[in-house]
């Protein structure tokens, strides 16, 4: 599948459903897959990258919810939402832990539905590259708390990979990785994504100074020293994200002294 234009997987085994969901996505030049059980779905989703996920609460194989389980575990870009007839009282709870943004109920409220899709693929795109997998989940806990499609990569293949497969609006990168040096992975975003704004990070000081400098001559936009300051690192975000394609770029400091990133209670998904 190109990225021609914005992607959807259809996962249901009612093939009604599938066949309707793909005529009306494909008139509005979306590009579509389905599937007819949970177990196809999250082999798909493995090897595409989409934007929406529409499944059935109840599919053959693997149901809805534990389908966007193991979809939160890929930190993939899609936005994944449940469709289903039965819904009981504790599905909403569920459905939020297992990192489902919508739950529609059946027969479809279309309008709804389109509307739905259109605000979460608005949603700015924001790819997070540091090998700590702790650091990673809570900085993509707290940007889809803020209404952010994110994306996580521990190394620099994994980056490519995704580069590959969507268009971000922000990047941040941590400057020493394993294996690997944060600049090689800055090129690698300005060669693919070169209206990407970039946030380049490190936990130690005098990298503000040497291997960040040339780095921000190539025209990344802020430069952070760990602890964060959480506050303001997401203030930085969003002002990125508002300049959008202008070439402004604003070169400062968001570290802190005071305010350690990771905090209690905020290392796990919610």
């Amino acid at each position: 599948m190109n990225r021609a234009g914005p992607s959807i997987l259809i996962g249901d085994d009612d093939s009604d459903t599938c066949r309707n969901l793909s005529d009306i996505f494909t008139d509005l030049n979306y590009q579509v897959d389905t599937a007819d059980d949970g177990r196809s779905a999250l082999q798909k989703v493995r090897q595409t990258s989409y934007d929406a996920g529409l499944f059935d609460y109840r599919m053959p194989g693997m149901d809805g919810l534990t389908l966007c389980r193991e979809i939160g575990r890929l930190h993939t870009v899609i936005v994944p939402m449940i469709i289903t007839a039965f819904a009981p009282d504790a599905l909403a709870e569920e459905a939020r832990t297992a990192g489902v943004r919508h739950i529609l109920s059946k027969p479809i409220d279309f309008p709804k539905l389109l509307a739905l899709v259109d605000e979460a693929l608005a949603r700015p795109l924001v790819l997070v590259v540091d090998a700590d997998p702790d650091l990673c989940l809570t900085l993509e806990d707290l940007l889809h708390e803020r209404s952010y499609r994110v994306c996580v990569a521990h190394d620099e293949q994994t980056v490519a990979e995704h580069l590959q497969n969507a268009t971000f609006q922000v990047v941040l990168i941590n400057m020493r990785l394993p294996h690997s040096v944060g600049s090689t992975v800055f090129r690698l975003v300005r060669q693919a994504n070169p209206q990407a704004r970039t946030v380049l990070i490190t936990c130690y000081r005098a990298d503000l100074e040497t291997i960040l400098e040339r780095p921000l001559d190539a025209g990344a936009d802020v430069r952070c020293c760990k602890p964060f300051d959480v506050e303001q690192l997401f203030a930085t975000i969003e002002r990125l994200v508002a300049l959008k394609g202008r070439q402004e770029r604003w070169p400062e400091s968001c570290s802190s002294q005071s305010m350690p990133f990771l905090g209690p209670g905020r290392s796990s998904r919610r």
